[in-house]
């Protein structure tokens, strides 16, 4: 399997397949909405866009990053999510790097959207897609972000089937910008065990698939069965 680890402003081309990673926190926190029950959740273009759909959905959940604010019912925290009721539920999620680099990609004929609580499951969609090319998108500080790149090489290695340890890939992850600066609270609307969270590996049994539907960049959970050897 070949592959690309790119920033989000070096995607010059759409890419025929594309994982996009954000560790800490948008996809940990999207896999959180799905573990406790949320349909799908819709990636929103910007903050407006966020609450324009919940507008004229009243009964979905818009959910942004930051502090809280007016209009939006949770922040972009694993921890706080967690105990969140969201069964048959849709999630608005507006993100500063994840969703952005998930609609970036909003073309490619394959986006999955993924984090360390779902590596595994989402190495094995591409296993059994026989994914040959796969661009990894580094979403985090301009592709920069050491959390992201650590998971995206670490499920990259994973798709090959290679059996390569995650503990050097994890450690990388929590000694970095993003985990300080959440460690340190430098960032708002925090929970003291998001890092941790951040960190589970292989939390979730299910990968992320984005699609458009509707105009709408729409992401949901799918289990890919492991088959045999696996």
């Amino acid at each position: 399997m070949e592959t690309r680890f790119l920033g989000i402003p070096e995607l010059a081309e759409v890419p025929s397949v594309a994982v996009v990673v954000d560790v800490m926190r948008a996809f940990t926190v999207a896999a959180w909405a799905f573990a406790r029950g949320a349909e799908k959740i819709v990636l929103a273009e910007s903050p407006e866009d966020a609450l324009a759909l919940k507008a004229r959905h009243p009964g979905w959940v818009a959910l942004k990053d930051g502090p809280p604010a007016p209009g939006f019912d949770a922040v972009n925290s694993p921890g706080m999510l967690r105990s969140a009721e969201l069964a048959g539920r849709t999630v608005v999620q507006k993100t500063t790097a994840g969703t952005v680099g998930a609609l970036a990609v909003r073309e490619a004929s394959l986006v999955l959207c993924a984090g360390f609580v779902v590596a595994e499951a989402t190495a094995r969609v591409l296993r059994a897609r026989g994914c040959d090319r796969v661009t990894f998108v580094v979403t985090g500080e301009g592709g920069q972000a050491d959390e992201d790149l650590a998971c995206a090489q670490y499920i990259a290695l994973r798709a090959t089937g290679t059996g390569t340890e995650a503990t050097g890939f994890l450690r990388r992850a929590g000694a970095s910008r993003a985990a300080a600066e959440l460690t340190d609270g430098v960032r708002q609307g925090v929970h003291p065990d998001d890092v941790a969270l951040c960190l589970e590996l292989d939390r979730f049994p299910f990968a992320m698939v984005a699609i458009s539907e509707d105009s709408l960049m729409v992401l949901r959970p799918s289990v890919q069965s492991a088959g045999p050897g696996r």
